[in-house]
């Protein structure tokens, strides 16, 4: 089903018809895990070297001249059997925009995208070689992905193409009513040191006029003389991620290219940040250069990596005093392949991620919510687990992000350097909408985007143990309010569920299976095998134990 602006006025109706009338709105008291208007999206994210070539002649095919050492197209990974590259493979632009109405229709509303800035134009030399199995290991690879900025002003020409620059490319996906999720880099440029020989724009940063303002002039970070050298002082001497430039965090002329680069990119049509590297920076810096992009776009919603699966690390970055933004939920993630992967661990592996009752998030219902991506091994399960997963992703608090392909299982259990990252291409995309993982995810997505409780609601746990599932979704805030029910089935038969704890009379209705049911003490229901439903009320809340947890839920003291 193709949507476009008409699927959120659908949307907004049915959030109306949950409203509450005017004369009782006064007196009910607000439930809600969050008003972050972001947390009503979900996200799509792609590599956008590996998804569609939707145009040619960007390709550069010949960059990097004929030295098989330093060419940049097409440059498949030693070892790997699976297809894997470290070259560039032409997705652009142009094959974004042929395909956001797929994007869109599979019910997304937000695309991530890996970072536009200019990256070198040949393959790094020095470094350990990148092959199969290995990590942080860039010698042979190419800037395909994004990551390693030499001008933070300028878009890399792989991207573009007639008439399509980074403004057009957003404008094109405002015009499908999705946000636009540009993926930065604060912490690094490219990599700048053991080549043979100096390699052009390789550990080099070039301002917005394209003059030279940092060389690492392929020396090691010990070897950097930043007092006696200006072009040095971008840069700490003390090294960071395997051989890439790492920057000086303490030089406020980083600060100021990078918050003006970032700038430019807001006022071409960037609506969020997704901050690599964040755990790399100290908190200074962040809050900062978090402050100074939302005086650009006041309330602008980013999320950040700090690669970790410790939760009292990582949350760090949402406190007001530090970064003040989101992060992507790694110890979810953890806890997510351990119960939809072939390990298939019940549901209880989840509870304790979840800090609905505390805990060292700012905010649990704003962090990004995901199982994989381009940085390590994609999910490794079965078709049921994929569909799982999504039955949980779209229905529990967070805001779910995919990472491309994960609709049809693409490479599943590959790592980074063995098919992660593989090209997926317009013939994928045709013939997916006909995949069961595919379906099974448009129908949740479509589910969560029509539900104000779901994107936004407190989450109110019933059961989580085993192959079941059983938890409330909220909210109830001006005018609108909504309780949900979801039901989560991820074993081999059928699960029938009696609910009784905290049910509110009325008329439910179930938003997968249609028509509806008249509760009084308890709501029955077979959940098939891994399957889904989500029982929804459109009434104010007037069960007495529900609004007293509802309360206590309401009261928890959270992080500042």
């Amino acid at each position: 089903m193709r949507l476009n602006g008409s699927f959120r006025l659908h949307a907004l109706t049915l959030a109306l018809v949950a409203s509450i009338p005017a004369a009782h709105a006064a007196d009910a008291p607000d439930y809600y895990g969050t008003l972050e208007p972001f947390a009503k999206e979900a996200v799509y994210f792609v590599v956008t070297d590996r998804f569609v070539n939707g145009d040619p002649s960007n390709d550069q095919r010949e960059q990097g001249g004929p030295n098989p050492a330093t060419r940049t197209f097409d440059r498949p990974t030693p070892g790997s059997d699976a297809g894997d590259n470290i070259g560039y493979l032409g997705g652009d632009f142009k094959g974004i925009v042929d395909h956001l109405d797929y994007i869109r229709g599979m019910g997304f509303s937000a695309l991530w995208i890996t970072p536009i800035v200019d990256n070198p134009d040949e393959a790094f030399t020095g470094g350990k070689p990148a092959q199969k199995g290995g990590f942080l290991t860039d010698g042979g690879k190419t800037g395909y992905h994004g990551y390693w900025g030499v001008n933070f002003y300028r878009l890399d020409e792989h991207l573009p193409s007639k008439g399509l620059d980074f403004k057009g490319l957003a404008d094109a996906v405002h015009g499908q009513d999705m946000k636009l999720v540009l993926d930065i880099v604060g912490n690094h440029g490219s990599p700048a040191y053991s080549m043979p020989k100096p390699q052009p724009k390789f550990g080099q940063v070039f301002d917005r006029d394209g003059k030279l303002v940092a060389d690492h002039q392929n020396l090691p970070p010990e070897k950097l003389d930043p007092k006696n050298n200006p072009l040095h002082r971008f840069y700490n001497t003390s090294g960071g991620l395997a051989e890439l430039s790492d920057f000086n965090e303490n030089n406020p002329d980083v600060m100021d290219y990078l918050a003006g680069a970032y700038a430019q990119w807001i006022g071409q049509g960037a609506d969020a940040f997704r901050i690599d590297t964040i755990g790399w920076l100290p908190h200074p810096f962040w809050h900062e250069f978090v402050a100074r992009m939302r005086r650009e776009k006041p309330g602008m919603f980013m999320f950040g990596e700090a690669f970790e699966y410790d939760a009292n690390k990582i949350a760090e970055h949402t406190w007001a005093k530090n970064a003040n933004v989101s992060v992507l939920d790694f110890p979810l993630k953890q806890g997510l392949e351990k119960a939809f992967g072939h390990e298939r661990a019940g549901f209880e592996v989840l509870t304790d991620r979840l800090f609905l009752d505390g805990g060292p998030y700012a905010n649990p219902y704003e962090l990004a919510t995901f199982y994989d991506n381009h940085d390590m091994a994609r999910l490794d399960a079965s078709d049921e687990g994929f569909i799982d997963a999504h039955n949980w992703l779209f229905t529990a608090r967070g805001i779910p992000v995919v990472y491309y392909g994960s609709e049809i299982g693409f490479m599943r259990g590959k790592p980074e350097h063995d098919g992660n990252r593989n090209y997926f291409g317009a013939e994928r995309i045709a013939s997916a909408p006909s995949h069961a993982i595919y379906r099974n995810l448009s129908r949740i997505a479509h589910v969560r985007a029509a539900s104000p409780a779901l994107q936004q609601g407190l989450q109110l746990n019933v059961e989580l143990k085993g192959d079941r599932a059983a938890f409330y979704r909220v909210t109830q805030h001006e005018g609108v309010s909504q309780i949900a029910l979801v039901l989560l089935n991820k074993g081999d038969a059928p699960a029938k569920f009696d609910v009784k704890q905290w049910m509110q009379p009325g008329t439910w209705r179930a938003a997968i299976a249609g028509g509806e049911t008249k509760v009084r003490g308890s709501l029955k229901a077979s959940i098939p095998a891994h399957g889904v439903e989500v029982f929804l009320l459109d009434a104010p809340v007037t069960q007495p134990q529900l609004r007293a947890e509802l309360d206590r839920l309401m009261s928890v003291k959270r992080p500042e």
